[in-house]
């Protein structure tokens, strides 16, 4: 397990022999506790049958990933800004020559012939058709099949072991504990895994209270409608682009979320008129497309929300692309997202889960039928994404597989935003943790989201206007109580990174959450969410022709990441870098005071108020909004 991404839920380890001489101890190296809820064994497997063995190689140099990173995205680092290339991202982490050559030489020295033997191109992988007795015999496990109650087959084992001295270069061996068969989703039971992105109700997703029957536009009203203009004073954004050309911002969205192009020309006539013949830049990825089949707020209200206001406080000058991921069959998770920006990525750690990601081209007909899009997509300078899952959803080993990536796009210069969540210390759905690691909606244990508590990442929660207040006032917010609690905690997978231990360890001598620790991850070293927050409450959005109160920490992110945009126009005016990764600058010293500190309000869950918001960083609101103009002459101010 990388240093980096040290978990606090792990795969048990124990440590077992091998009658027949070994090069070093065994040990085991994957054991699943349970068989999954709809699975059920069958039978022994034939031990003549052919399985394809993927060996997924241990990457080079992921244990100093903090080092690099923060090498480059510290304000006080001689290389600040001096970020990498994308070759030179997969040269400094492909696995090394002697971790191909030691798995190789183990599999000749077992008896399986040389020319047997394939290593992918990336260098990634291993792989080798074996029958079944001579796996068994190579990791001293026992595979069987595992019949689901769709009739759907799976091989699969319980456990399986490896000599020390190779377990200490593979990640994971495939097929074996994992339950990687991908359900065919139009035969049974809907499907609950990351592919499901998109899809009405599931995940992150804004919520209204109906539409509005008068038209808003004064500064005066801001505590019951958002309007742009709202936004523009409560961060100081006054700032007209002039780098566009060169500049970039990337909002994702999953299918069937689409956008209407008529919404986004009734929202431009009224807030933001040099939006008017204007649309995004369209993206692509695996099938994607702004789909009109399915019509309403369910399906357009997200991806609305997130055009409309992205798109307006960058300015009709700066083009902004729309990466529209999945087709309306198979959908799409975050790692096809991944995949189409880094090529790299798709068979990084042995690539893929299908499990909970989407396979194209669609194996099962009816859907996207071309290549699976790796390495074919730009990645912008700043992306912003509106949607999250529960961190328990997902795997220790899948959570980390794709932070680490996150990483290495911070190394490449770009900086990631996602919403924190919309339930308070509870996860998606209002449901929380019990013991036994299942989730519920009278759960008791505080249920933060992924990928918010990825370190690589910016997490973003929700304010609001205090009713009343005046936009025009000190400090008009606080923590957002309406319809919606801002999302906020601390991971039980990650560890807590350097950069924000000064920050969390004052929240947590000062203002200790008076919660047993049975309820939250106590210890104080996990990675506390999130780091900043903007407005996610009565944003005023055209929706299906009519205008609609929203609500959300979908309105947060995509607020920022203009926001940003914006910096990174002036720093590529005047000849520098973009941003790139910014948690370790804005939680620096050179940072404070860049940020409106939000003191009122909590994010009430899982039958407790949640945590407060309190002065300097809290779980609720992080570090504070966005103050554009300290935050523009603190970051031009660096090299």
């Amino acid at each position: 397990m990388r240093c980096s991404l040290t978990t606090f839920v792990t795969l048990s380890l124990a440590v077992a022999s091998l009658a027949r001489p070994a090069l070093s101890p065994y040990n085991v190296h994957e054991k699943r506790s349970a068989i999954p809820a709809g699975w059920s064994q069958t039978r022994r497997h034939e031990s003549a049958a052919t399985l394809p063995l993927r060996i997924a190689l241990k990457q080079n140099n992921l244990e100093f990933i903090d080092e690099y990173l923060y090498d480059v995205s510290h304000p006080k680092s001689s290389n600040y800004g001096k970020h990498w290339s994308a070759g030179e991202i997969a040269r400094k982490f492909s696995p090394s020559e002697e971790s191909i050559s030691t798995v190789r030489d183990w599999l000749v020295e077992n008896g399986l012939a040389s020319e047997r033997i394939r290593v992918s191109s990336t260098k990634g992988w291993i792989n080798v058709d074996v029958t079944v007795e001579e796996a068994e015999r190579l990791m001293n496990t026992e595979y069987n099949v595992y019949t689901h109650v769709s009739g759907q087959e799976h091989v699969a084992c319980e456990a399986y072991h490896l000599p020390e001295q190779i377990s200490a270069h593979v990640d994971f061996v495939l097929p074996s504990v994992s339950f990687d068969a991908k359900l065919k989703r139009r035969s049974g039971s809907p499907s609950e895994a990351a592919h499901s992105l998109g899809q009405p109700g599931v995940g992150i997703t804004p919520k209204t209270t109906g539409t509005i029957s008068q038209l808003v536009t004064e500064l005066e009203q801001c505590d019951e409608y958002i309007t742009p203009i709202c936004l523009r004073a409560l961060y100081g954004l006054v700032y007209e682009p002039v780098s566009t050309d060169i500049n970039s911002f990337g909002v994702v969205e999953y299918t069937p979320q689409a956008y209407l192009q008529s919404d986004l020309q009734m929202f431009a006539m009224n807030y933001s008129t040099d939006l008017i013949g204007k649309e995004p830049v369209m993206v692509s990825i695996d099938g994607g497309y702004a789909q009109t089949e399915y019509q309403g707020f369910d399906y357009n209200g997200e991806s609305d929300l997130d055009l409309q206001y992205g798109m307006t406080l960058v300015t009709g000058k700066q083009n902004v692309t729309l990466y529209q991921t999945g087709d309306m069959v198979e959908g799409a998770s975050f790692n096809n997202f991944l995949d189409a920006i880094d090529g790299s990525y798709c068979t990084f750690e042995g690539g893929d889960d299908y499990s909970v990601d989407s396979e194209y081209p669609d194996p099962y007909g009816g859907g996207y039928e071309g290549p699976e899009d790796c390495g074919t997509v730009t990645p912008a300078y700043v992306i912003s994404t509106s949607y999250g899952y529960n961190e328990a959803d997902l795997t220790p080993f899948y959570a980390e597989r794709q932070c680490a990536e996150y990483a290495k796009l911070g190394l490449m210069g770009v900086t990631i935003l996602y919403s924190s969540g919309d339930d308070g210390v509870a996860g998606n759905g209002d449901v929380c943790l019990n013991p036994d690691g299942t989730q519920t909606v009278n759960g008791t244990m505080f249920n933060p989201t992924f990928p918010g508590v990825c370190p690589y990442v910016t997490s973003v929660g929700a304010t609001m206007v205090k009713p009343g207040a005046s936009v025009l006032e000190a400090q008009p917010e606080m923590a957002c109580m309406e319809v919606i609690y801002s999302g906020g905690g601390f991971s039980n997978y990650f560890a807590m990174p350097s950069y924000q231990k000064t920050a969390v360890d004052y929240y947590l001598e000062n203002y200790p959450p008076n919660y047993p620790a049975t309820m939250w991850n106590s210890t104080g070293m996990s990675r506390a969410l999130p780091d900043i927050a903007a407005n996610g409450a009565n944003y005023v959005v055209a929706v299906d022709g009519e205008f609609e109160l929203v609500y959300g920490t979908s309105c947060s992110s995509p607020v920022s990441g203009a926001i940003f945009t914006m910096i990174n126009d002036a720093r590529l005016a005047v000849g520098k870098s973009p941003i790139g990764f910014i948690n370790p600058t804005i939680y620096s010293t050179d940072f404070a005071g860049a940020f409106n500190d939000i003191t009122e309000g909590s994010n009430p869950g899982c039958g407790t108020e949640g945590y407060n918001a309190t002065v300097g960083w809290d779980p609720v609101t992080g570090l504070g909004t966005l103050n554009f103009p300290v935050l523009l002459e603190k970051w031009l101010a660096l090299p």
